[in-house]
């Protein structure tokens, strides 16, 4: 292996020093930028200003745009010291055309003095406020005489300051740390980088940190955008690596008969969609192929995730192997069962499921049965994972719902099998930029038709002080047989409040709906008694279920027709949008009521707007992501998502695709990076902190 790989490129050393390296930086002020996630010249590079002040020199405060920062030279006229302590000391001043005042507290008298002689000309820079008609410069910012005046900045530069670090100490490290940026060799492809017209590193990153106007501040500008995307490649590429490193374990070519997918499909009353036809099409080619599959499957809700799952599942088993598939919970487990259930039938394959609940001869049989390979697709929930389940001949493992297993698991249920491939199926839809950069690593089939006989929700918004009308349509829709799901608000403070505010509704409701008709379920209640309030729903014997957010994933039930959220302003979108798609699955035509209490901000108005307005998954998601902001959309904490202090993942979501496309080429070209751009992109990896990333190529 090449030297890159050993450690730290001499080069990237000065940048890598301690903070109090730098002139200006003592211990305290290194402590206090730490609060910026400062701790290295480095850092400082990337920290960019986030605004600037014009401070170019006008001949005279008048006609300037008050209040604002004005740099002006002027006559110092008579000093005013306060007529009492505490009070204001004031300085005469005379420009070009007019008189004004600069203003001082807790000011010294003998400093002003020295400062600002009677009679001397100064240059002056700050804010300057009218008071009574009076031009008033508080404090200002520079106080210089005119042969010294080219010190300050036609255009300054703004930072993020924290608590004990100025702007002046702020600009001063800035400047000593860009001193240190070494001149790189190009990581960025030739063509890219002409076509798009940005400056070599070392340039850009001096550029950025000197803007001369307001647009030099644009994330748009070459400089800036240049070190966006150098943030977005070195993420792309430590992407792409775990990626091909997962390509070169050895995979095994997986290839169906296509006869037990033919017998689903003459059971099937409709014709599957052609996302779900070119989905299939994906998954085939990739199991088909030596290497292992680690593919996303993206559907929204009700776009028929179930028929592509176990047309998968088909192929493997049509191999002579088994497939498996992972739920986070025990409902959506044995829902995938009853879902899978008619179909497998139709092929002639035993399906069975395993849980926890599955105890002693039971379990035996069933763990005897699976090793012999009798049975062709297990559904199940993290109990699959136990030591003592072992399968005959595993080639697909498919994980619903993504966030809630980690990578880790992935990889475990990978080793279950030999060289098994990996389906992850998510019914969040992810707007591009998201998926690109949480699951970069994967290939990705999006399911983005509804199939057929799905008839649209209508969703309409209703105040709470409606409250009774909607319990009176509630009572007729029982009338006629429908059921109704009732989702209580999360109240963040504890999951005491949410209990108390179900079991509130739930008793109101049977009070004025009848006993029987009325069931609860609610995340603090015991497995066993959850179930069976599910279970009595999903028989019919309940006709309105009242419920937390427990019902968000997956509960399939075609009868319930009409979905109630109570304060709905108080949920986020991609949530509104999972659970009003528990409703629509039937025949009769649904609804959604959102209710809301008055009156709603601006954010709430948008969202439940926004849900008025359209059905479509990606489109909410994109909705969601510029209102939030990507790490709120995944939560930081299990996000994966990096953090990037120049790139901008909303705002600039095209620059990453780019990336992406780019790192793969770079590693189909060059797979251990030792070519010349490939040996520069190490250095990109050094300097971005990707140091897994570096291990990666070194053992690669």
């Amino acid at each position: 292996m090449s030297a890159p790989s050993k450690g730290r490129p001499e080069a990237l050393f000065p940048l890598y020093a301690e903070l109090e390296t730098l002139p200006g930086v003592g211990p305290k002020t290194a402590q206090a930028m730490a609060a910026l996630d400062i701790t290295r010249p480095r850092d400082l590079l990337f920290t960019l200003p986030h605004s600037g002040i014009d401070r170019r020199k006008r001949a005279t405060v008048q006609g300037a745009d008050l209040p604002g920062v004005v740099t002006v030279e002027a006559v110092i006229g008579q000093h005013r010291p306060p007529a009492r302590r505490g009070g204001a000391y004031r300085v005469m001043a005379e420009d070009a055309a007019t008189t004004f005042q600069v203003v001082f507290f807790h000011a010294r008298d003998e400093y002003l003095r020295r400062m600002l002689p009677t009679g001397a000309r100064r240059v002056l820079s700050g804010k300057v406020e009218l008071f009574d008609g009076i031009a008033q410069m508080v404090h200002p910012d520079h106080m210089l005489p005119p042969e010294e005046a080219h010190e300050i900045p036609d255009f300054e530069p703004v930072y993020p300051l924290t608590a004990g670090v100025t702007q002046k100490v702020m600009a001063k490290a800035a400047q000593a740390a860009l001193t240190r940026a070494p001149d790189l060799a190009e990581w960025i492809d030739p063509a890219q980088k002409a076509q798009a017209g940005w400056p070599d590193w070392r340039d850009a990153v001096q550029e950025a940190h000197a803007p001369e106007d307001r647009g030099d501040l644009a994330a748009t500008h070459p400089a800036r955008a240049r070190l966006a995307y150098d943030e977005f490649l070195a993420h792309q590429l430590t992407l792409a690596l775990a990626r091909s490193r997962l390509k070169r374990a050895k995979g095994r070519a997986t290839v169906g008969t296509g006869e037990l997918q033919a017998r689903v499909l003459d059971a099937l009353p409709y014709q599957p969609t052609g996302a779900q036809t070119r989905a299939i099409a994906e998954i085939a080619a990739d199991m088909a192929a030596g290497a292992r599959m680690n593919r996303l499957l993206q559907g929204d809700v009700g776009a028929g995730k179930t028929l592509v799952a176990l047309k998968a599942l088909l192929i493997a088993v049509e191999a002579g192997g088994q497939g498996v598939m992972m739920a986070p919970t025990e409902i959506l487990a044995r829902q995938h069962l009853e879902g899978l259930r008619p179909l497998a039938g139709a092929a002639g394959v035993r399906l069975e499921i395993l849980t926890g609940r599955d105890k002693g001869e039971a379990r035996r049989a069933k763990l005897a049965a699976l090793a012999a390979g009798e049975i062709g697709i297990l559904v199940g929930t993290h109990a699959v994972f136990q030591q003592d389940v072992s399968f005959a001949d595993l080639r697909l493992a498919i994980v619903d719902e993504q966030h809630r297993f980690g990578v880790r698991q992935r990889l475990e249920l990978g080793r279950k099998g030999d060289r098994a491939d990996v389906l992850v199926m998510t019914a969040t839809p992810i707007p591009r930029s998201l998926s690109l950069a949480q699951y970069g690593d994967m290939d990705i089939s999006v399911l983005d038709e509804k199939p057929p006989g799905r008839k649209p929700i209508k969703t309409a918004l209703v105040g709470m002080e409606r409250m009774d009308e909607v319990v009176d349509r509630l009572r007729r829709a029982i009338k006629e047989g429908r059921q109704a799901y009732w989702v209580c608000p999360l109240v963040e403070e504890s999951e005491a409040v949410d209990l108390s505010s179900a079991e509130e509704r739930f008793r109101r409701l049977r009070a004025a709906l009848g006993e029987a008709h009325v069931g609860l379920v609610h995340g603090q209640m015991p497995p066993e008694q959850k179930d069976a309030a599910m279970r009595a729903f999903q028989e019919g014997r309940t006709a309105v279920l009242v419920s937390t957010t427990v019902i968000e994933v997956g509960v399939d039930v075609p009868n319930a027709s009409i979905m109630v959220i109570e304060r709905a302003e108080s949920f986020g979108l991609a949530q509104l949008h999972q659970l009003r798609g528990r409703v629509g699955r039937g025949e009769a035509a649904s609804t959604c009521l959102l209710m809301y209490q008055s009156p709603l901000s601006e954010s709430g108005q948008r969202r439940l707007a926004t849900m008025r307005d359209t059905e479509d998954g990606f489109r909410i998601a994109e909705v969601d992501l510029e209102m939030r902001g990507a790490g709120d959309l995944i939560g930081t904490a299990q996000s994966g998502l990096p953090k990037f202090r120049v790139a901008d993942l909303e705002g600039q979501a095209a620059l990453m695709a780019v990336a992406q496309s780019d790192a793969r080429k770079l590693l189909a070209e060059d797979p251990d990076l030792t070519g010349a751009r490939g040996t520069a992109a190490r250095l990109l990896l050094w300097l971005m902190d990707r140091d897994q990333a570096i291990r990666l190529i070194s053992v690669g």
